[in-house]
């Protein structure tokens, strides 16, 4: 065999294994976890940190990447086709298109990215020194292949300039869903998660308790029955009223309130009332759940009033309401498990009009819209347009509700079957 012909086989071996290689780079790269390869950089991996570096320049990475392997497939391809030539005629050139074809694809190709896919931060991390040295010799190229590229692309009325790489929230949103698992303690994981990422889009006005159920003392009251409504309240904060109810003066805890009577060696009728009580701390309605949060740790607070824009009384939320939205619901000893909610022999559920959506759609995993409502009353109001009869029934989103009971105008109980 002619000695040129073994060098050009033998270049084309070594430009296959060359493709071999930009290949298997691109998607050790590409496939990388950033978190692993973070949290080595922190513990002085210094490979780890190189790959982060390279990564941090994507385009100029891939461009080089594509420029190498390109090179060396265009240059091995026009090799075999002359040696093939050289030896079968005109008929080399379709047998150097099957035979680069099929071992491009499979040893240049399918066998470098597999592994790669299997084993990315390790071989990533190996070969970062050696794929900084070509992303540098190819940069010039590199950079007026994208100059290029981006001009065509203006031409046409594409501008990649205002393309950003993407919400990273979305993208911890997503990695969130790919947290496999179906039992419980893994839903749960996924639930507080999601509901850690919500906080700064929820307002405190879908989680807060709104004021016909809270409890408060009317502070001009006697002493006495004063105490007596706060020591058999199942609260230890209770906001204090004057004249109205929408005129909150105070807030009264039961600690406090301990403590005096212990100090006027229990003679109720000396206990002042406004002394031991707290200023009342109020917070508008569409305050977001995070920015509330980060109140509640600056202030060292627990507790806040809820006002509209016009300033009237609206509710009350604590750190606790915001906490379960993370955690779930926190029942004490004088809590009720899903307070308002009742399951049927029959799978559906009876439900009070005033449950909050996002309550029924964490504990069943349902996936009731809540944007322009907060209580399961609001979307049947919303979604019907209408003040609906008892007896009634409708079909949203693909839930079957049923009016069971109204109170003038406003729906106090309903039916719910869920989707099967």
């Amino acid at each position: 065999m002619d000695i040129e012909i073994i060098i050009s086989i033998i270049a084309i071996v070594v430009l296959l294994v060359f493709s071999a290689f930009f290949s298997g780079s691109e998607t050790a790269f590409t496939a990388a976890s950033k978190v692993r390869l973070t949290a080595r950089e922190k513990e002085g991996n210094k490979r780890a940190g190189l790959v982060n570096r390279i990564r941090e320049q994507k385009d100029r990475m891939i461009g080089a990447l594509l420029l190498g392997n390109n090179l060396v497939n265009i240059m091995a391809s026009a090799l075999a086709t002359s040696v093939l030539m050289h030896l079968f005629g005109d008929a080399g050139v379709i047998l150097a298109t099957l035979i680069m074809t099929l071992l491009v694809l499979v040893f240049a190709e399918v066998l470098p990215k597999t592994y790669a896919f299997h084993n990315a931060e390790s071989m990533a991390m190996r070969i970062s020194p050696i794929i900084r040295v070509v992303i540098v010799v190819f940069a010039p190229i590199t950079e007026a292949v994208t100059f290029v590229v981006r001009l065509v692309l203006k031409i046409f009325g594409v501008d990649i300039s205002k393309v950003g790489a993407g919400s990273h929230l979305e993208l911890l949103r997503g990695t969130i869903e790919m947290h496999d698992g179906q039992g419980r303690e893994t839903k749960d994981q996924r639930a507080m998660l999601r509901s850690i990422l919500d906080l700064a889009e929820v307002d405190i006005e879908e989680i807060m308790i709104h004021r016909k159920n809270v409890v408060m003392i009317n502070i001009d009251q006697p002493v006495d029955k004063i105490v007596k409504e706060v020591l058999s309240s199942p609260h230890t904060r209770v906001p204090l009223w004057r004249d109205n109810p929408d005129n909150i003066v105070g807030i009264i805890h039961v600690k406090e309130l301990l403590r005096e009577i212990i100090g006027v060696d229990g003679e109720i009728e000396n206990i002042d009332i406004s002394r031991i009580s707290m200023d009342p701390w109020f917070v508008p309605e569409n305050t977001n759940l995070y920015d509330q949060l980060q109140a509640f740790r600056e202030q060292k607070a627990h507790f806040a009033i809820v006002i509209d824009e016009y300033g009237s009384f609206m509710g009350i939320v604590t750190l606790e309401d915001i906490l379960e939205e993370i955690v779930g619901d926190i029942d004490d000893e004088h809590d009720e498990k899903m307070s308002g909610v009742r399951k049927l022999s029959n799978g559906s559920y009876i439900v009070d009009g005033d449950v909050t959506i996002r309550d029924l759609n964490r504990e069943f995993n349902w996936g009731l819209p809540d944007e322009e409502y907060a209580t399961i009353a609001g979307l049947v109001l919303f979604e019907s347009q209408m003040i609906p009869d008892v007896g009634q029934s409708f079909r949203f989103h693909d839930f079957q509700i049923d009016i069971v009971r109204k109170q003038r105008n406003q729906i106090t109980l309903l039916r719910i079957t869920a989707p099967l």
